[in-house]
């Protein structure tokens, strides 16, 4: 399952259909649209669909997902956006797809007529295997298996690389200086291009007034340039941001360079870099960078697993790397950036990993290799000792008196108890608010006070006219002081109602005179 629950654009979908998502991402200029695909290899959108960007034939926006049928059973390798916003995306074919704004024939169909639904990029790909794909606000690159780099689309500043600044239409490869040379990874800032070598070299071409293609100077290159002061450090990977750009060297350090007026260079100050300057990261090893051409943010992940932030932070000005608490970098996007879109495609591996949680969940009951089992009702519920000793003090006292395999329980339903077992190994209730009764009184014997508060939680969510009475009784009965504070005012707003149904005929003489007694403190029978 890919955890996409810090982006508010995939909110309202319901659970079931969250955890089919095994790749996405978000873009658009207030992060309001949003592409998945699902572990069945279909393609859905949802948002505001500016420019036909979703891909759906049309600019209708979706609250809801809509399926993009022409990209289902594609498999998506690589997907990039630009502000437009343009969608590229390339597949495990090797096929490179484009849709959404083409003003500036950033879809490489030779046109500047909008895309609605994606079309194959054919020009002179044909019989190149795309791998990967970067999109700066209006153009587009892409790298070959074979380590080529193609570019078209808007290229006022030259971001094309091909020596002019006229708009390129169709994909043209992108040669110069990358003639005969095997690119590994590219990156694109809003109106400039970047490229790794193979040897660790880096090449930047396009617009440079801060600084960002890292030459010492700041004049626009059209075609790509080296960026000498690497000489000698092995560059692995670049991130470029609105201006800025980040490189990672092999040995885990990190370099940047370009606009500097949020502090995302994270010099400790707000001054413009036209060449790379090394980032102090006390000592720590670097394994990923990460930035946004549509932010000015930056991220890197230590080898630790410990995540680093700098640059504009939720609009504050961050000039030093900071520590934060999360474990992905794609976390620092969706709560920090402006606006808040991936600056990759999230993905999971296709591995069927299963978090400690999932792997519990998914072997509760299972008797494959359970050590004990509570028989109920003549029915069995499959378990491990182990887990039940962590869990719950009475276990842990019970099971260290007993080598019994089989426990048999008179006190509580099949229903009940089944469902305090599977508490145990999940940490949530699975049980209709009419049932929750009977595990309050079973969270009240065993005195586990988390599950006595999730009980009350459940059985409020189903309080009515016709219950009311018997879920307050019930509250009383197991000293469950909130809910019965809550049944009661349920009570006394609903009276009339409440009075006449059978459970008030049939309640417990003292229950009935402290009702009566309370509810006269509260002025129920002043009219």
């Amino acid at each position: 399952m890919l955890d996409v629950g810090k982006w508010p654009v995939f909110a309202l979908l319901p659970p079931e259909d969250l955890q089919l998502i095994r790749q996405a991402c978000v873009f658009g200029s207030a992060a309001n649209e949003a592409i998945y695909v699902t572990v069945n290899d279909e393609v859905f959108a949802l948002g505001t669909n500016c420019s036909g960007c979703l891909g759906l034939g049309d600019t209708q926006s979706s609250i809801e997902p809509r399926r993009i049928d022409i990209l289902c059973g594609k498999k998506i390798v690589s997907l990039s956006y630009g502000t437009g916003p343009h969608v590229v995306i390339a597949t495990a074919d090797g096929e490179v797809y484009s849709w959404g704004h083409n003003g500036y024939s950033q879809l490489g169909n030779g046109t500047t007529n909008h895309g609605l639904t994606p079309a194959l990029v054919s020009t002179n790909l044909i019989s190149k295997k795309v791998k990967e794909v970067a999109c700066g606000s209006h153009h587009t690159i892409a790298l070959t298996t074979e380590g080529e780099v193609y570019a078209w689309g808007y290229n006022n500043s030259g971001q094309v690389g091909s020596g002019s600044t006229a708009n390129q239409p169709t994909p043209r490869r992108v040669s110069s200086c990358l003639q005969n040379k095997v690119v590994v990874n590219i990156a694109c800032g809003q109106l400039c291009s970047m490229a790794v070598l193979d040897n660790g070299e880096t090449y930047g071409w396009g617009y440079n007034c801060n600084g960002q293609l890292g030459l010492g100077n700041n004049g626009n290159q059209q075609t790509p340039c080296r960026i000498a002061a690497l000489q000698g450090i092995n560059i692995i990977q670049v991130a470029c941001g609105y201006a800025h750009t980040l490189a990672l060297t092999d040995e885990g350090f990190v370099y940047s360079w370009g606009a500097n007026s949020y502090g995302q260079l994270g010099t400790g100050n707000k001054s413009n870099q036209a060449v790379p300057t090394l980032i102090n990261m006390d000592k720590e090893r670097m394994v990923e960078v990460a930035a946004c051409h549509t932010s000015h943010t930056s991220v890197a992940k230590t080898q630790s697993g410990q995540v680093l932030m700098w640059g504009q932070c939720r609009g504050q000005a961050v000039a030093y790397p900071h520590l934060t608490h999360f474990t992905s970098t794609d976390d620092v996007f969706a709560c920090f950036a402006t606006p808040a879109v991936t600056w990759h495609l999230l993905s999971v591996d296709g591995d069927d990993y299963l978090t400690v949680a999932q792997s519990l969940k998914r072997e509760f009951d299972s008797p494959e290799i359970s050590d004990l089992k509570f028989l109920v009702d003549g029915k069995c519920i499959h378990v491990h000792k182990a887990l039940l000793k962590i869990r719950c003090e009475h276990f842990r006292a019970l099971l260290n008196e007993t080598d019994e395999e089989t426990i048999e329980i008179h006190q509580f339903s099949f229903l009940v108890y089944r469902a305090f077992l599977e508490y145990l190994y999940t940490d949530t209730i699975n049980l209709p608010p009419e049932d929750a009764i009977g595990l309050l009184d079973l969270s009240t014997y065993y005195r586990e006070s988390r599950l006595k508060r999730l009980c009350q939680e459940t059985i409020k969510r189903g309080i009515t006219e016709e219950n009311a009475i018997t879920l307050l009784s019930a509250a009383v009965k197991y000293e469950a002081q909130d809910l019965e504070e809550f049944c009661f005012k349920f009570c006394v707003n609903h009276l009339t109602a409440v009075t006449q149904t059978q459970a008030f005929a049939e309640m417990d003489h003292d229950l009935l005179k402290n009702f009566i007694s309370k509810a006269s403190r509260y002025g129920a029978f002043k009219n």
